[in-house]
């Protein structure tokens, strides 16, 4: 009989490494580093910008990764800051510039070769399951975290 948990632990952490293998050998290609993918690929999906919120909640990185993710991608061009006179730095867009929405694209491209690679030979039925498992799983996780049920 197989084991769930070990199973499920190490068939996530395969997956987990390699997209973190990907990420960091797509963006050596353009100067940039794994870290960068999701704010960039949140940032091309967003049409008006976000700020460094909604950055967060969109690429499921933590604030201070945001932050200086942004400062990263300021510096070498990629973004720009929208400040309005009357708002705070903090609740700026964050825009991407020429530069920045070219690397986006390249991101969006390579993205979705790698899944293509990665589900080949499944139907569009079972990627739709595929994803909707994982998506419950996931969520299932995080209100088992909530709950406080660890540890009991």
């Amino acid at each position: 009989m197989t084991d769930r948990f070990e199973t499920f632990a190490t068939t996530i952490a395969f997956l987990s490494r390699s997209i973190q293998r990907i990420k960091a050998r797509e963006m050596e290609a353009v100067g940039l580093k794994s870290g960068h993918v999701m704010c960039m690929y949140a940032l091309g999906k967003a049409e008006g910008g976000l700020t460094a919120a909604e950055l967060s909640r969109t690429s499921g990185e933590d604030k201070a990764a945001i932050s200086r993710t942004v400062a990263e991608l300021e510096e070498k061009g990629y973004v720009r800051l929208d400040v309005p006179a009357d708002k705070r730095a903090y609740r700026s867009k964050i825009m991407l510039t020429e530069k920045g929405r070219e690397t986006a694209a390249y991101i969006d491209r390579r993205a979705d070769e790698a899944l293509a690679a990665g589900s080949a030979g499944l139907t569009d039925a079972q990627r739709a399951q595929l994803y909707a498992t994982l998506g419950q799983i996931a969520e299932n996780l995080e209100r088992y975290l909530q709950e406080g049920e660890c540890g009991k």
